[in-house]
């Protein structure tokens, strides 16, 4: 397989443990999917094709398996301080209904997990990444206070649905508030969510997912997911996509993947994560690693993360070196070949001073060198629903 072929399935670290299998297993297997490790589970990486899977993402529907990813419960008198003191995000500004992205970081400000955090009104759920969730559980035991209570819901799946027509196929399956009060699905707005019910399901929606596109991520119960996919690939605009196309799309959409483009020596300046730490947090401090990252939004960071465009058909994977004349001044962590823009993409650390859009660099990728452009990121335009 070539590295100009934009079906290549991109790189995937299997976990040591033998894989298990998702609630949609035999469901993935019987529409044709590929199966690989990731997470330490197999997940479908393709259906049809990464490329076909991707344009369609982009301009219809798709359906994603997600249900490696950690779905938690936060709870307890006392929950808003306890989660505070573990994130840099404004947890008790965030209101009922509203979702926010954060940071899991250490004493040295170093990105353990990144990871989503939803008032439910009455407790927090929180969504972390199934590569590291088990560390992230075993974190959050360790650090939270004896009287809050860390459930996690390991019956549950996630399933993402992503696209410009997503709204329009999940309005058709008829799901209504559970609770008086509760706002109806067309009103959800990017980062909100609420629980719905569908044939006397129980379903846990927000308006959110990680392809720069409009969608929803969809929380029920393992025993019901082949029903909900089912019902979902009987709208015409949806088809079930997989891991290679959720990669390609992340990753035009600026979108940095825990394990690659973030881990335990990355902070969340570099990373251009700054957003996550939110303005009362910089004055008032108090969480892991404080002092460092405060330092660095007032210094800045030695490196950024950035966005490339290559020139030529060729491909950069994942720890190519960034050059700048003779010198060494970077690493990719990730890249692909876009199908939206037809043309290879990557993101790299690069020395500050040559993180500006425009600035020509070259990568060695397997001794060859390619000629890149560092360019703004997202590469596509986010389309949210804001």
């Amino acid at each position: 397989m070539s590295d100009q072929d934009s079906d290549q399935v991109p790189d995937i670290e299997a976990a040591d443990a033998v894989p298990l299998p998702l609630p949609l297993d035999a469901w993935h297997r019987a529409k044709g999917a590929r199966m690989v490790e990731f997470a330490g589970y197999r997940m479908p990486v393709q259906y049809e094709g990464i490329k076909a899977e991707h344009l369609w993402t982009r301009e219809s529907a798709g359906l994603f398996d997600v249900s490696h990813m950690g779905q938690l419960r936060v709870a307890g008198e006392g929950a808003v301080q306890a989660l505070e003191a573990l994130l840099p995000g404004d947890i008790a500004g965030l209101k009922p209904g509203r979702m926010r992205y954060s940071l899991l970081l250490d004493d040295e400000g170093g990105i353990l997990d990144d990871l989503m955090v939803l008032n439910t009104g009455k407790d927090f759920a929180i969504v972390v990444n199934g590569a590291t969730k088990w560390d992230d559980i075993g974190h959050l035991r360790e650090h939270l206070p004896d009287e809050i209570t860390l459930t996690h819901f390991d019956d549950q799946a996630l399933l993402a649905l992503q696209g410009p027509k997503a709204a329009a196929a999940l309005a058709r399956l008829g799901l209504t508030p559970l609770h008086d009060g509760g706002a109806p699905l067309t009103t959800l707005r990017f980062m909100q969510g609420d629980i719905y019910d569908w044939n006397g399901k129980r379903l846990g929606v927000s308006r959110s997912g990680y392809t720069g596109e409009d969608g929803f991520e969809i929380s029920v119960h393992g025993d019901d997911a082949a029903a909900l996919a089912d019902a979902l690939c009987d709208q015409p605009e949806v088809r079930p996509i997989g891991l290679g196309a959720r990669d390609s799309l992340r990753l035009e959409a600026g979108l940095p993947l825990y394990g690659h483009d973030l881990d335990e020596e990355t902070d969340p300046v570099s990373a251009g994560l700054a957003f996550a730490i939110s303005k009362r947090r910089r004055t008032e401090g108090g969480f892991p690693g404080a002092e460092r990252v405060l330092g660095l939004l007032a210094s800045g960071a030695s490196q950024r993360r950035v966005g490339l465009k290559l020139e030529g058909r060729m491909t950069a994977r994942e720890g190519a070196l960034v050059i700048a004349g003779d010198r060494l001044v970077g690493r990719v962590t990730s890249g692909g070949f876009s199908p939206s823009l037809d043309q290879p993409i990557a993101m790299a650390y690069v020395n500050r001073d040559l993180a500006e859009p425009g600035t020509a660099l070259e990568l060695d990728n397997r001794g060859r060198r390619l000629a890149a452009t560092v360019v703004p990121m997202p590469f596509v335009p986010h389309r949210y629903h804001r």
